[in-house]
């Protein structure tokens, strides 16, 4: 039998208080949302370590991805990332200023600009990125291999299911 934690004090409090609900998704989803907590909380601390904020790896990460030239519009960085052209700027513009991005026109399309990494942006993307694929091993290195493979499996099978749902 495993040992109580904090989900099974209050999932046991609302039983004593409402025994008529099913309460088996909210400690499901109780324990997801902690484990949540502590991952972007893990996230903040590594980037942090590299003068960055979870989005501008975001940025940085998506223009690493893109392969050589590692150029991109801003307009297809708000697209991937999900985030507002005016998100986006601001974004942009810390990049800039910290030394980590350019922008110059782009040759194909005088209307449009392209967003490139510069040396310290590859230096400080790649340090990041080893850093993070670290720290999530160990936030995951709880659970063995095929416990891993299963949550991987659960999860996008789960993902597929909300994927369309408007929230």
């Amino acid at each position: 039998m495993r040992e109580s934690d904090e989900v099974d004090n209050v999932i046991g409090q609302w039983r004593r208080e409402r025994s008529d609900l099913d309460l088996w998704p909210v400690e499901v989803l109780a324990r997801v949302t902690r484990f949540a907590t502590i991952m972007n909380r893990s996230f903040d601390e590594v980037f942090a370590r590299h003068g960055l904020r979870n989005g501008e790896f975001d940025v940085l990460a998506a223009i690493r991805r893109s392969g050589p030239p590692y150029a991109v519009t801003p307009s297809a960085l708000s697209e991937q990332l999900m985030l507002s052209r005016a998100g986006m700027t601001n974004r942009l513009d810390r990049l800039d200023q910290a030394g980590l991005i350019t922008r110059r026109l782009d040759p194909e399309d005088r209307r449009s600009f392209l967003v490139t990494l510069t040396e310290k942006g590859m230096a400080t993307v790649d340090a990041a990125l080893s850093d993070h694929a670290a720290n999530e091993a160990a936030l995951l290195s709880g659970l063995s291999e095929r416990q891993q493979r299963q949550l991987d499996d659960a999860m996008y099978t789960l993902l597929r299911t909300v994927k369309d749902r408007d929230v």
